[in-house]
């Protein structure tokens, strides 16, 4: 790479964080941070880093280590990374500084995680993705109500009167031009073999992840169709899905393995579908094929085409999986939310106060 005559420096870039249940609220942070130099090279931290100073995380670290690497924008992943940021760190991996959200990570203590790494001049921040957050998401599953994706947010935490601001509800508010930035916008080329899935991939998770993988290795361009909300509440029940359609586009366009989305995606694979995008192959997992309206085999065309394949990741995992684990330590889950939340206000306002002390002279 040139510029005014000398190699320019690659600039690497260094972020870290718990990512625990990776949604597109991280993979928007680390979009902001990898357009910041060359190289984005992400730090995750351990299951016992995190149950100490925030509670216990919904995935595994080797879940978590996983989810990461399948996002676009991420170069490297450090593993069981330091749980405050220092000088050593960004130095060992040759990071010239550190990028966060505008929100605040504290320790059990209730320090600043990146204190060190700002008093040194080496932090930049990026926007948070109002409207999501893993506390949010966390809690909408603790309620499962009925209209929770109608809504974009839950009600989480008993204080409605106080809220943080960083974790606290806020309608997630989609636009062109966030769906633009997560795609490549690249079209696929007269000679790739196009393959085609479909689903609600609800909660994107490592499950999910392996299977695009798998999906992916049978072509060369991979289209995923993404079922609407009453769709996926029509097959699955109960109070799906979690996350609304505009949500689960933008986690599923993060993952390194997607190059494009129907938003919206019929339910039964049609064969104007298969005409309209050029299908080689559709590709479904092992988890059971609910019928369409009718009693309809939803890929009927594609087998009779000759063109559809049972896949199997080698991952079992679902979304009701994850439900299950959040459900199964409900009161842990409530009491880190509750306590996060606490700090998190507690912050704020101290901040705030300083901020009126400065303004007032």
């Amino acid at each position: 790479m040139e510029h005014n005559g000398s190699a320019e420096k690659e600039i690497r870039v260094w972020c870290d964080g718990c990512y625990d249940m990776v949604h597109f609220g991280h993979a928007n942070s680390l979009r902001q941070a990898k357009a910041l130099g060359h190289k984005l090279i992400v730090g995750i931290h351990n299951d016992e880093a995190i149950t100490k100073n925030k509670g216990p995380p919904v995935f595994t670290q080797e879940e978590r280590y996983k989810m990461v690497r399948g996002i676009k924008w991420v170069d490297e992943v450090v593993e069981d990374a330091p749980y405050v940021t220092t000088l050593e760190t960004l130095d060992s991996n040759n990071c010239d500084f550190c990028v966060h959200g505008d929100d605040i990570t504290l320790t059990a203590d209730g320090v600043d995680t990146y204190h060190l790494v700002k008093e040194a001049n080496r932090y930049k921040e990026v926007s948070r993705t109002a409207g999501v957050s893993t506390t949010d998401l966390v809690g909408r599953m603790l309620l499962m109500t009925r209209n929770h994706f109608k809504q974009g947010s839950s009600k989480l935490g008993q204080d409605h009167s106080a809220r943080s601001p960083w974790t606290g509800c806020s309608q997630f508010l989609p636009t062109t031009q966030k769906i633009i930035q997560f795609s490549d916008g690249k079209a696929p080329q007269p000679t790739d073999r196009i393959v085609y899935v479909a689903g609600a991939f609800d909660l994107f998770h490592v499950g999910h992840l392996d299977f695009l993988e798998k999906a992916k290795s049978y072509g060369d361009y991979l289209i995923v169709g993404l079922h609407t909300d009453p769709v996926v509440n029509e097959y699955k029940g109960g109070n799906y899905p979690i996350m609304n359609l505009h949500e689960r586009v933008l986690s599923v366009l993060a993952c390194k393995y997607v190059n494009e989305v129907v938003i919206g995606a019929p339910y039964s694979v049609t064969e104007d579908l298969m005409e309209h995008f050029n299908v080689d192959l559709v590709c479904h997992g092992q988890t059971p094929i609910a019928p369409d309206v009718g009693n309809i085999d939803p890929y009927a065309v594609p087998k009779q085409m000759g063109k559809f394949m049972l896949v199997d990741s080698g991952n079992p995992i679902t979304t009701e999986d994850i439900v299950e684990r959040i459900i199964r330590h409900r009161l842990e889950y409530e009491a880190r939310n509750t306590k996060k939340e606490k700090k998190e206000i507690e912050v704020y306002e101290a901040m705030q106060r300083v901020k009126l002390a400065e303004k007032c002279g």
